[in-house]
């Protein structure tokens, strides 16, 4: 039996792979057989691990090292392929033969490119032949040899090279245009100048490559065998989780600086309001951190290291200090010592503002995530926020409240279902099916409603799970009304977190890392689910990703689609009124000449999505631009819209802002994008028409009990 700590989640997004520094085969073969065990034990749906599957495993994970080809040669495919069908032994044998040969076979070339490149950049580019470079990797071949790969890399070389030359000619040209005495470059200064910057990006480019080790590439591998069970399970190294744990919870405990690595040194690029760095004030970004310092312990020399040993390093528990010795821009040395501490990243909570149109107040509360501290669900979340929230706007006398979950990928199961409850008396949320077929039905309990006016929820391709929950039961109930994209992404499916240490006893390897198993399928009260056909809008809306494939159906391995019977529920708004209302904004937007082109341009996008072959002509370049530019010249009206609207935060929020100027600036940001927002227009509306309809709100549904 699986020994572990299962925390259920509702995520539609990926974590990058990061790992320890440990590098142990042994490890690394204790870690297959763990990974296999409760893949297979643990998942909703396991696969079969036979010679299909290994295939598709070898594939994955050859394009997780190798996605542009631009390493591997036909011979290293050729050689790999003897183990195409034979992964699946392998991993039940817990042998992991192809993997240290591809990784070793890796190293080698990426060193051979490295030592071949520079000479292709002391090369100069002619951008006046007919040339071209095919960027659909998928369908592209193997370079045959060593030359060929050469080849290869000067066209990958040169199509970066062109977007630099094209830039700097436009650069030329501005400057010309303001200074008509300016002496223009010639064409020549301007391709040595591009070659200079492509060969800093270079360096970029491969210290990257460098700063992973064997055991990064070893997750990438584990993961190519979850990938096969599903698109959401996956492998989390020790620093992927606490990476994962961060992003949910939406804090840390550190110093409140975002790094980069440039050059091998550790530089700040931004400061989080609020945090140590923001509250001594010596730091700023451009500063570059040379050591670090725990009290009372020899200082380590981080120049060089990887950046998430560095990170590592700085990071601790709230009420410790760190020592960082800093080169500031102006080239001065400075020692800062900080209090580490707890750090929220505002931008991940919930946040709202007032919206007035003729004199009318309404409430617009924008969820980039289902937020929650899994070690204590009573700290902050994203349900207890939103409650904030909603009181707040309700201070105010807002007449309707619209909910953005706008590229919201989920999050916390039980926060969205907390959520649902502050729009309803109680009733059921929504059904959970587990492995083995047992159905649980999760209710809102309690009779308390914290608001009973007009609702509109906002959703896009990108609004997934936890939101798929929340949009399907106001949908079902007929609470609110949901706008947006044709449907959300689709995925009915939860994880859970299952902590691998615990697996085993007796475990001499130190941490294992854990895995984000699919566990359960999630449906609507009304029997359907949400994987692959999402949520279906009320009123559509288009979005520039129209007619770009990017949900659950387009994703490798998704579970099917299914529907089970039905909760015991009730409606409370009289089904022809509400129709009426979605016929209502669906006529508006049909006359609506935004929306017209927002389709057109979505059409656009996907017809030069389609094109993977580019030119590395420069005046080739120019004539596609001109082509491009007059395509897109009647979408520049999309750019001056203006919803006329007028935004202002709540008197709580000015309180909070008033005295901080770097949150009176991101306000104003935020404003300004707001006002850009043509779904918030008809969001509008609707809630308008709902006022207008006497629907009385107060009759909120209930369950048939």
């Amino acid at each position: 039996m699986i020994k572990s700590v299962f925390t259920t989640l509702l995520l539609f997004t990926h974590v990058s792979v990061y790992c320890t520094n440990i590098q142990n085969p042994s490890k690394d073969k204790l870690l297959i057989e763990i990974v296999s065990y409760v893949l297979n034990k643990g998942h909703y749906s396991p696969s079969q691990i036979n010679d299909q599957f290994s295939e598709e495993v070898y594939k994955n994970f050859l394009n997780g090292v190798d996605s542009r080809h631009l390493f591997f040669i036909q011979s290293d495919i050729d050689f790999f392929d003897s183990f195409k069908f034979e992964i699946d032994d392998q991993i039940k044998m817990s042998k992991i033969e192809f993997f240290n040969l591809s990784h070793q076979r890796y190293l080698q070339r990426l060193e051979q490119v490295k030592s071949f490149y520079p000479s292709l950049l002391n090369q100069s580019f002619d951008f006046s032949i007919d040339e071209k470079i095919d960027l659909d990797f998928e369908n592209t071949s193997y370079s045959k040899s060593l030359s060929e790969l050469k080849k290869q890399w000067r066209k990958f070389l040169k199509f970066n090279a062109l977007g630099i030359y094209s830039n700097l000619k436009e650069d030329e040209n501005r400057k010309k245009e303001k200074n008509p005495e300016y002496n223009l470059k010639v064409d020549k200064e301007i391709e040595i100048e591009t070659r200079k910057v492509l060969k800093e990006d270079m360096k970029y480019f491969f210290e990257a490559r460098y700063d992973l080790n064997r055991n990064d590439y070893f997750s990438i591998y584990v993961n190519s065998i979850a990938l096969q069970f599903d698109p959401h399970t996956s492998y989390f190294a020790p620093s992927a989780k606490d990476r994962f744990d961060q992003n949910i919870s939406g804090k840390f405990e550190g110093i409140g600086a975002r790094l980069t690595k440039r050059n091998q040194e550790v530089e700040i690029v931004d400061i989080i309001s609020g945090g140590p760095v923001w509250r001594e004030n010596s730091l700023r970004p451009g500063d570059k951190i040379l050591k670090v310092t725990q009290i009372n312990e020899t200082p380590v020399d981080v120049v060089g290291m990887r950046l998430d040993d560095v990170i590592k390093l700085i990071k601790g528990p709230k009420g410790t200090k760190v020592i960082l010795t800093v080169k500031k821009v102006d080239g001065s040395i400075l020692d800062v010592t900080l209090t580490r501490d707890i750090i929220e990243l505002e931008e991940a909570f919930a946040k709202s503002t007032i919206i007035e149109k003729d004199n009318i107040r309404y409430g617009l509360i924008n969820l980039p995530r289902f937020y929650v501290d899994f070690q204590d669900y009573g700290k902050r979340n994203a349900a207890t926020d939103v409650k904030y929230e909603i009181q707040k706007l309700k201070k105010q006398d807002v007449q309707g409240i619209i909910i953005d979950l706008r590229n919201n990928g989920g999050g916390s199961l039980q926060t969205v279902v907390d959520m649902a409850g502050y729009f309803i008396e109680n009733g059921p949320i929504v059904q959970v099916k587990s492995t083995g077929g047992k159905k649980q039905i999760l209710f809102d309990t309690d009779n308390e409603i914290e608001w009973n006016g007009a609702l509109v929820l906002i959703v896009n391709e990108f609004s997934a799970s936890a939101s798929e929950i929340l949009a399907a039961a106001f949908q079902d109930y007929r609470r609110g009304i949901v706008l947006g994209s044709k449907q959300t992404y689709g995925k009915g499916t939860v994880q859970n977190m299952i902590d691998l240490n615990k697996i085993i006893s007796g475990n001499t390897y130190g941490d294992l890392g854990a895995m984000k198993l699919t566990t359960d399928k999630f449906y609507r009260i009304n029997g359907g689910s949400t994987q692959l056909e999402g949520v279906k809008s009320d009123v559509i809306f288009p979005n520039r990703y129209s007619y770009i494939e990017v949900g659950e159906k387009d994703q490798e391995n998704p579970l099917e689609w299914d529907k089970i019977t039905p909760a015991s529920y009730e409606t409370f708004i009289n089904e022809d009124r509400f129709l009426s209302i979605i016929e209502k904004s669906k006529k508006r937007l049909e006359i609506n000449p935004y929306v017209k082109l927002i389709d057109d341009q979505a059409k656009l996008i996907k017809q030069r999505q389609e094109n993977s072959e580019f030119t590395l002509n420069y005046k080739d370049l120019i004539k596609q631009k001109e082509i491009e530019d007059f395509e897109s010249e009647k979408f520049k009206k999309l750019n001056e819209f203006n919803n006329t609207l007028s935004f202002y935060p709540t008197n709580t929020d000015l309180e909070k802002i008033s005295s901080d100027s770097i949150l009176i600036k991101k306000r104003e940001r935020w404003e300004e994008t707001l006002s850009k927002d043509i779904y918030l227009d008809e969001a509008i509306n609707i809630l308008k028409d709902l006022s207008k309809a006497g629907v009385d709100f107060k009759q909120v549904a209930q369950a048939s009990k």
